[in-house]
Parts: C-alpha cells; sequence; structure tokens
C-alpha cells in the first residue's frame, strides 16, 4: 500500500497527530524526494501536539522545497504566536 499526504491528512483531520506523524515519517522513509507538503503535514501534525521546534524545523524544510508552500504561512503563524508568548514571559 502507498502512503500519501491524504493519508496524513485523514489522521490530522481526525485529531490523531501520532499516527499522522508516523505516516509522514514512513513516507520520508521511504521516498527519495519527499514533496513539500509531506513536510508541511508533518508539521502541521507537530503543531497540534505542541512541539513547537518540530513544527518550525518541519515548516522550513517545506519551504526549502518549495518556496511557495503554504508552509510559509505556517512559519509566520508560528513565529508570531511564539513571539506573543514569550513577550508576555517578561511582563508576569
Amino acid at each position: 500500500m502507498s502512503l500519501s499526504a491524504k493519508d496524513i491528512q485523514y489522521y490530522l483531520d481526525r485529531e490523531d497527530a501520532r499516527k499522522a506523524i508516523e505516516v509522514a515519517q514512513t513516507i520520508i522513509d521511504e521516498s527519495s524526494n519527499p514533496s513539500d507538503q509531506i513536510y508541511y503535514l508533518l508539521g502541521n501534525a507537530y503543531r497540534k501536539l505542541g512541539d513547537w521546534q518540530h513544527a518550525i524545523n518541519n515548516y522550513l524544510k517545506a519551504i526549502e522545497i518549495n518556496p511557495s508552500s503554504p508552509a510559509n504561512q505556517a512559519y509566520q503563524m508560528a513565529n508570531d504566536i511564539l513571539n506573543f508568548f514569550n513577550k508576555d514571559m517578561y511582563n508576569q
């Protein structure tokens, strides 16, 4: 059975980020040239788990493959969120 981005999205839609990560990693491991969409969805799965570092790393990998990837917007959003939280920490 050949896995695809649709399989990753299937698990993300069902709030099973861990399974989505597992499927994405399998695709990456078995592909000589994974698409930017795989890394973008993998980033989304990590974001859903609150693992911002892995999310950002995967968004950057997607952007490296395709500068027009939707990962650009996701990366900016993640940075905006992290910058907001970090600024709040100084105001406690």
